[in-house]
């Protein structure tokens, strides 16, 4: 008598072969394509979508610290990722035109946009903060104490009662901004009485860790509650007078002139110690509030790599005192070279030279070449005045990379070009390292090459270079442009 059929087998080769893309790699993300995202995007409250090309640069750069992050946030959020050149339709479909493209979605529906940091840590927290409620429920004062002892600030709303418009319009808010901020509301006034308050209103709670005798630690707002006062509010409160920068908040403190001091500050392991030298600053910072600079402290370890390549700082620098720089919302940049004195008066003199306009900016430059003498002149940081700025000359500048193909593939073609008009004694054809000089304001770097044209009496508004990489488009450009007519040691027809 034959063996009856094993049927288990089989329904598992079944299973496997209804949703092929849906295979959860080892790392905790999970690949979806055209035949399963709604079936299985629908399963997750909360899911974090990464949309890439296996070709894009981008896309494998952010590769290893989207997996890391998957682990740590293993059955809270789920991370999932659409291979778009496999599964085209699903990609098209979510409005996807370039990689990668991070889009967050609640219960398989498109519910936002990705917009915040890219590293495993950034994507951990950023996305902790899309579970859950938009804004906690507090019904007693021990939930209001345990939601306020955190690494983060709060904001808490008070308010009468379930039906308060109000309190609709402040979860209006905390569904807007709950990416950034943390939320909790009541609707016991009484919560809100050790606080000063007894009738509705909104308190800001910093951040524990950062309390100190210099500002209080409780904000109230007292305005009338609209989503537009309420974020003007939290903006302008939230920081106090010298906030923790990190990664994910550097970009938010950078729209004003910010000051910071760095030193092996550990929030997480040593609060004590990382105080000391913000009571410090604090003390700076409450003589000079009010003057338009923004004071904050940072671990320099987090910012190594743009300390090196924005002030040319070591590792060493500084030591165990804290190393600190002012960086302009124009792009200024200062280093205070004396070393910080425990008594705070080092920092006080080197605001009083920075306000008084005395100090000198700091400056990414190469030397400054001794020979200049090739047809395409070599312009580094510390002479970008004097070549592109000549109100005299119209200049033509390419900002490069060494190790760009790009740059080298166009090396002959720009060498052609100032061979040609190396007889024109009004036009400048040059090119600047952008990797190891600072880059002028005006001109906006996102990839090498980058050509920009700054004409006669125009300096202040260069004009970028979009055309074609042949010595007839070059060449038909300045002609168009220049602000006397191009002499050329080639032949007319070139012109």
């Amino acid at each position: 008598m034959a063996a009856a059929p094993r049927l288990f087998p089989a329904v598992t080769v079944a299973l496997l072969f209804c949703f092929p893309a849906a295979v959860r790699s080892r790392r905790d993300v999970l690949e979806l394509g055209d035949a399963d995202f709604d079936y299985l995007a629908t399963g997750h409250e909360t899911m974090l979508v990464k949309f890439y090309a296996p070709w894009c640069g981008h896309c494998k750069k952010l590769s290893p610290e989207f997996e890391k992050a998957a682990t740590r946030l293993k059955g809270t959020v789920q991370l999932a990722k659409v291979d778009c050149t496999a599964h085209s339709e699903t990609c098209a479909r979510f409005g996807v035109s370039g990689y990668p493209t991070l889009k967050i979605f609640r219960n398989g529906r498109d519910s936002a946009p990705y917009d915040g940091p890219r590293t495993a840590d950034g994507i951990y927290h950023y996305m902790k903060k899309q579970t859950g409620p938009d804004s906690a429920h507090l019904k007693t004062d021990e939930d209001l104490q345990t939601f306020i002892s955190h690494y983060d600030a709060s904001i808490i709303g008070l308010f009468s009662g379930e039906d308060s418009p109000h309190l609709a319009e402040f979860l209006r808010a905390a569904g807007l901004l709950r990416e950034q901020f943390r939320f909790a509301h009541t609707v016991d006034l009484k919560l809100g009485e050790k606080y000063g308050v007894s009738s509705e209103s909104v308190l800001l709670f910093r951040p524990p860790r950062l309390d100190n005798k210099f500002e209080d630690s409780v904000v109230v707002f007292r305005d009338y509650l609209t989503i537009g006062s309420l974020r003007r509010f939290i903006r302008d409160n939230i920081y106090g007078l010298c906030p923790h920068m990190t990664a994910e908040n550097r970009d938010r403190l950078r729209v004003r002139d910010l000051l910071t001091a760095y030193y092996d500050l550990d929030y997480h392991h040593n609060v004590r110690g990382s105080n000391y030298w913000r009571n410090r600053v604090l003390r700076v910072a409450s003589k000079y509030s009010g003057r338009g600079l923004t004071f904050s402290v940072a671990n320099k370890k987090d910012f190594l790599s743009e300390l090196e390549d924005d002030f040319g700082l070591g590792t060493s620098d500084g030591g165990e005192l804290p190393f600190v720089t002012i960086r302009t919302k124009l792009g200024h940049k200062y280093t205070m070279r004396e070393e910080f004195t425990r008594d705070g008066r080092s920092l006080e003199r080197f605001l009083d030279e920075f306000f008084a306009g005395h100090l000198k900016r700091f400056v990414k430059s190469e030397p400054i070449p001794e020979r200049n003498t090739a047809a395409v002149k070599v312009v580094v940081a510390e002479s970008f005045d004097e070549v592109v700025n000549d109100p005299n000359k119209d200049v033509l500048i390419q900002f490069f990379s060494p190790s760009c193909p790009h740059c080298k593939k166009l090396e002959p073609v720009y060498r052609d070009l100032a061979d040609t008009l190396s007889s024109d004694p009004n036009i400048v054809i040059a090119k600047m390292n952008a990797a190891d000089n600072d880059v002028p304001l005006g001109y906006d770097i996102q990839g090498y090459p980058t050509i920009y044209f700054a004409p006669v009496g125009r300096k202040d508004e260069p004009i970028r270079y979009e055309g074609g990489r042949e010595l007839k488009d070059f060449l038909k450009f300045l002609k168009s442009k220049a602000s006397h007519s191009v002499v050329s040691t080639g032949s007319r027809d070139e012109l």
